[in-house]
């Protein structure tokens, strides 16, 4: 039994480690207040075929937590709203709840937090009192069933309880429930948790009087005259979905509280409503969550957390024709009972931002001014939103380091995403349209076999490390093809140091590179015929292939005692 249980852990831990590392998503809020509601299995279908990864249950279903064993798809259980006293009050009521519907699914399901309530502050404010313990009840029973270092706490909030959300860097939590939000703030900063915010950029346009423009809120882009400013910070927001969340970092930010990461539970929009209700149109919900899920997959965060992807959920995946209110509140699905789409929608990055999808590429002019250039890059990777991670000094596509090749990756980055959302590829005259995929450019690799570092001249080794570094760096706009990522992945990150000088001057250091090169290859190669006749398992492979190299190139680095390769 302790040798189940240790290896239990231990799978835990890898599913951890692969989880936190893993891109931006958006997920999707799974309701049962459905007439025809489809049976577990079904809806589970209905996710595979969507390519959902990531759902959240508003309660802790047993058909639903049994149908998503061994399926990869990451979940939040809820805690229904009232479950919440009498876990608050009693330890061993929590306890009891975890064994029963966290533990009893894992490792099998993967549960990877657990949402206490549904907007307790502001919709059952009488359970407020009970809300943290009951949330530090259930961690340590986490703790105790050793999962708490795989299964986090939190409770969503809506944006009712920030006082003044515009501008984003004046906002603060409702002063009458200080008490309250900073001991949530401080449990969720002891046991590495997340913030779950409920955004709904819908009900701030519809209730806003015209103050912002219907563009602002579906992720279109805005006109010179529309642009929306935070006159303290001089931040551009060009969604209102943006300027929530950043007013909630903004918020617990005043707590003196940081790296507390927000997670949008809910977001979403009607696509039918009552005749009082005009903005709840298909073409407004299509808009808005194909552009939501562009922004969100484009991976990097509001403006003032650039860095922090902002991981959402949608609302929902059926609509709840049993729900009471307005007509647009039983109007927020994007999917039918049956699995056919309300409205065409892709949760799959490659369907949205792939760079074939749209059959051309937007590169930089080669008679560009330099200075406009300058502008169109830094206009791209601020306001466009383009995801310049890759350009960055050490990162995979930094080289060849000039203007030129770095505005066309950010060019195209941009085009790619927002070209549906009616992003064009002009920059200011700087930018131009090409039918010919630039990573095409790119060499095949090179096997650059070496026999014996130490066999080999000095001069040789030099002369075959800036060969291959030439060409593997030639192109122009990386990133935009599967045998260019590829290639980047395995060849330049390791001719590269931590530094980002190259390794032709260090004989040893271009040894590992060949041999890790060599290493990642053949177990790309052997690992991608089983994907292919393993689509169930595909998530998994994947996962045991990073991990897999990962180890490889620590090996190899310690083997040969570099302790500066990166």
């Amino acid at each position: 039994m302790k040798l189940k249980r240790w290896l239990t852990s231990v799978l835990l831990l890898i599913v951890a480690t692969i989880s936190n590392a893993a891109g931006a998503f958006v997920g999707v809020n799974i309701g049962t207040d459905v007439t025809d509601l489809p049976s577990a299995s079904n809806v589970v279908a209905i996710l595979k075929a969507h390519r959902i990864s990531h759902v959240r249950l508003y309660n802790a279903n047993e058909h639903m937590l049994q149908a998503l064993s061994n399926t990869g798809i990451e979940v939040i259980v809820g805690v229904t709203d009232e479950e919440i006293l009498g876990i608050g009050e009693s330890a061993s009521v929590a306890a009891t709840w975890i064994s029963k519907n966290v533990a009893a699914y894992m490792p099998s399901t993967n549960i990877t937090a657990i949402s206490v309530g549904s907007e307790v502050l502001t919709s059952v404010p009488n359970v407020a009192p009970v809300l943290i313990l009951a949330m530090n009840h259930l961690h340590k029973a986490l703790v105790a069933s050793n999962l708490d270092f795989r299964v986090k706490v939190s409770t969503p909030q809506s944006m009712d309880i920030i006082s003044r959300p515009f501008p984003p860097s004046t906002a603060t939590f409702n002063s009458s429930w200080n008490s309250t939000i900073y001991q949530l703030l401080q449990f969720l900063k002891n046991t590495n948790s997340s913030y779950m915010l409920n955004a709904y950029p819908y009900y701030g346009y519809t209730k806003g009087d015209g103050i912002f423009p219907i563009e602002y809120a579906l992720f279109r882009p805005l006109s010179s005259v529309k642009q929306i400013v935070d006159p303290n910070t001089l931040f551009h927001y060009n969604s209102m979905f943006e300027a929530m969340v950043d007013a909630n970092y903004y918020a617990i930010e005043a707590f003196n509280f940081n790296n507390i990461p927000i997670v949008v539970t809910e977001t979403g929009w009607p696509s039918f409503g009552g005749a009082n209700e005009p903005d709840a149109t298909t073409k407004n919900a299509e808009a808005y969550n194909n552009n939501l899920i562009l922004r969100v997959l484009n991976g990097s965060g509001p403006p003032s957390q650039p860095k922090i992807a902002i991981n959402t959920y949608l609302y929902e995946l059926f609509n709840e024709d049993k729900r009471k209110g307005p007509i647009s509140e039983k109007n927020w699905g994007a999917f039918n009972a049956n699995g056919s789409s309300i409205y065409p929608l892709s949760f799959s990055a490659s369907n949205l931002s792939n760079g074939n999808s749209l059959g051309s590429f937007c590169v930089a002019k080669d008679d560009a001014d330099t200075d406009k250039l300058q502008a169109g890059l830094n206009w791209a990777c601020g306001q466009g939103q383009a995801n310049c991670v890759a350009i960055q000094p050490g990162r995979p596509c930094y080289s060849p380091n000039n203007l030129k090749s770095h505005a066309s990756y950010a060019y195209n980055d941009y085009y790619q995403k927002m070209h549906s959302a009616g992003g064009t590829c002009d920059f200011d005259g700087t930018a131009t349209t090409t039918t010919e995929d630039p990573s095409k450019s790119m060499c095949l690799l090179i096997f650059c076999f070496i026999s014996n570092p130490y066999g080999i001249t000095f001069l040789t080794l030099q002369v075959i490390s800036l060969y291959c570094q030439t060409y593997i760096t030639k192109d122009l706009n990386c990133g935009h093809s599967h045998s260019c990522r590829v290639l980047k992945t395995l060849t330049l990150w390791k001719i590269e140091d931590k530094y980002g000088h190259n390794c032709i001057h260090n004989a040893i250091c271009l040894d590992v590179v060949v041999l890790s090169v060599v290493f990642d290859l053949l177990i790309y190669s052997v690992f991608g015929l089983v994907i292919r006749n393993h689509g169930e398992s595909k998530i998994m492979m994947k996962n045991i292939i990073a991990l897999t190299l990962i180890g490889l190139d620590a090996i190899s680095a310690t083997l040969f005692g570099m302790n500066d390769f990166s």
